[in-house]
């Protein structure tokens, strides 16, 4: 057994690049979506939830109170954009294109991004943007934890099945 399979943490893999998270303090690559929290431009109270599919690029985006985005009519949203941008950041441009399908030539977040857009994708609707909320609300609580080498319980997924040496 390798050394990590035996440690009580998990493998956090580092980001791409550094990202600042003042704008999109959360974004992942689950449940068949790119998605995460983007801030609003205008008011510091409210962030918008943003998804787009895998394959189809159906996306959606609404306030964390489920109001619609205003910019999200027929296409995509800045809000869509920065998400985009910030994931790539986060995984690097050809993790992201490959879990998103997408087949960009010049590989960046603006080319991921436009060839999004030249499929012309709907508006799907933001069923999820709870749940996504929800996710980035606990991941903050967990950030508000001290510092510590004790196994925090909730993180403690799965019994323990043999002792480590």
């Amino acid at each position: 057994m390798s050394d990590w399979e035996s440690a009580s943490t998990a493998r956090v893999l580092a980001p791409a690049r550094p990202r600042k998270l003042a704008k999109v303090p959360f974004v992942e690559l689950a449940d068949g979506r790119l998605q995460g929290v983007v801030s609003s431009g205008s008011d510091i109270e409210r962030v918008y939830v943003s998804s787009v599919a895998v394959g189809s690029y159906e996306f959606a985006c609404s306030t964390n109170n489920n109001r619609p985005c205003g910019g999200a009519r027929g296409s995509f949203c800045n809000h869509i954009h920065a998400l985009i941008t910030e994931a790539v950041l986060q995984y690097g441009v050809e993790r992201v294109a490959r879990y998103l399908r997408v087949d960009a030539a010049d590989m960046d977040a603006q080319a991921i991004y436009s060839q999004m857009m030249g499929a012309r994708p709907a508006q799907a609707d933001s069923a999820a943007a709870a749940q996504v909320f929800s996710r980035f609300l606990r991941h903050l609580a967990y950030v508000e934890l001290p510092a510590t080498t004790v196994a925090v319980p909730e993180l403690q997924w799965f019994p323990p099945t043999r002792a480590v040496v």
